[in-house]
């Protein structure tokens, strides 16, 4: 029910014209009885379609409400913005949310709250399927997004990709968001950026990547203090677990980041062992 229909007169006969969204143009051919019933059915339902649009508005707003009045929101807001202009753009079933920010999936499935001292961090990272290249490529032009750093500054304008680090967008709060991807295949892209803009994002490799990639989703609403929600796609938490003991005990890994990896996957395997095994997939 996207864009709209409308009749026009060329040398004297009636065409059906179906306008798309970003405004183009196609004739559906001269009116006849067929043509005058794609009409009306086409505005019957865009009309029942805007009236179900603005009730759900409505409902959605209701419920940010009832999540700032019990403060059910935990996710920092920027977090939940960038999920949310993904989604806008129909591209979050490209990208996997690993690292840090999926303990807000699974505290929040859970019904508990993890501590700070967990979830602390400034960068929220995104694991790119490669597999989706060409779908992902498609879905952009046709919502008309130069960029996906187009799509991210929907979410905080202020996003900028560093000219030093081009996998990596930050923001003037200091927030980062990190673009990666498994090594490259014989049939990946690489380098690989993540569209024809030369602002765009680079993904970059990482180690775990593949791992991360063929690892089981586990999906779950997150919300911010603002009551404001978003649909999360992460690792499942098993698969967490597994992967970030790998990680701490990486050769090289910084001695810094390890203790965190090994903290991070006791508390998801205690969420796990408690709360979270109704999850398990059959």
């Amino acid at each position: 029910m996207r864009g709209s229909m409308r009749w026009r007169t060329i040398s004297g006969k009636r065409y059906l014209i179906r306008v798309s969204p970003r405004g183009g143009e196609t004739s559906l051919g001269p009116e006849d009885s067929d043509k005058k019933l794609v009409y009306e059915r086409f505005h019957e339902r865009k009309q029942q379609a805007t009236q179900r649009l603005a009730t759900l508005k409505q409902s959605l707003q209701e419920h940010q409400r009832i999540n700032r009045a019990l403060r059910l929101g935990r996710t920092p807001a920027i977090v939940v913005r960038c999920l949310g202009a993904l989604d806008a753009h129909g591209l979050s079933r490209d990208f996997l949310v690993v690292g840090t920010h999926a303990l807000y999936a699974y505290e929040l499935a859970a019904g508990v709250r993890v501590e700070s001292g967990a979830t602390a961090t400034l960068d929220l990272d995104l694991l790119f399927d490669v597999n989706r290249m060409r779908a992902y490529s498609a879905v952009l032009a046709k919502e008309g997004a130069k960029s996906l750093i187009q799509v991210i500054k929907k979410a905080d304008p202020t996003f900028r990709v560093k000219r030093d680090q081009l996998h990596t967008a930050v923001n003037d709060g200091g927030f980062e968001v990190d673009i990666v991807r498994r090594y490259q295949t014989p049939n990946d892209p690489h380098p690989l950026r993540m569209s024809q803009d030369e602002d765009d994002f680079w993904a970059v490799q990482v180690s775990q990547g593949q791992a991360m990639a063929s690892a089981r989703r586990f999906e779950h609403l997150v919300i911010a203090a603002s009551g404001q929600m978003a649909l999360m796609r992460t690792l499942h938490p098993l698969d967490f677990i597994r992967l970030k003991k790998q990680l701490a005990e990486l050769p090289g890994r910084d001695p810094l980041k390890a203790p965190k990896d090994k903290l991070q996957a006791q508390v998801v395997e205690h969420l796990w062992e408690e709360y979270l095994r109704h999850a398990e997939p059959v």
